[in-house]
């Protein structure tokens, strides 16, 4: 039934500025955009920005991790770039790390290294 993470969607006030600075962290541009909606392939998922009216609320119930291969230059690179700490690198088991910051935005951007996940890809039909 579930087929995979397949988007993860960050709400922004500040779309133009949000995508320039996603576009730098990723090292690439987005390859959909509009007005209210920017969309980026990261890894074969969709990292996807959309357009928060100024006086809405972000929703801030959720938490998408991205996997990465090396945890600490990561962190180091979004730190770089202007994000802040909401939760340093945490051991969770079994060679698994963890970690978040907020990005300018005020999302929670969240990244794991887990040595043991491996993508399938999936059988051509």
């Amino acid at each position: 039934m579930f087929l995979g993470l397949r988007t993860a969607i960050y709400q922004v006030t500040d779309l133009q500025a949000a995508t320039q600075w996603y576009t730098t962290v990723l090292g690439k541009p987005p390859y959909f955009e509009n007005p209210y909606y920017v969309g980026f392939e990261v890894g074969g998922y969709e990292l996807g920005l959309q357009a928060l009216e100024p006086a809405a609320e972000p929703v801030e119930n959720v938490i998408a991790y991205w996997g990465v291969e090396d945890i600490e230059q990561t962190l180091a690179h979004l730190l770089e770039h202007g994000a802040t700490t909401c939760h340093d690198i945490q051991d969770v088991g079994e060679g698994i790390l963890v970690a978040s910051v907020r990005d300018p935005f005020d999302n929670v951007f969240g990244v794991i290294y887990n040595p043991h996940f491996k993508v399938v890809e999936p059988n051509p039909a």
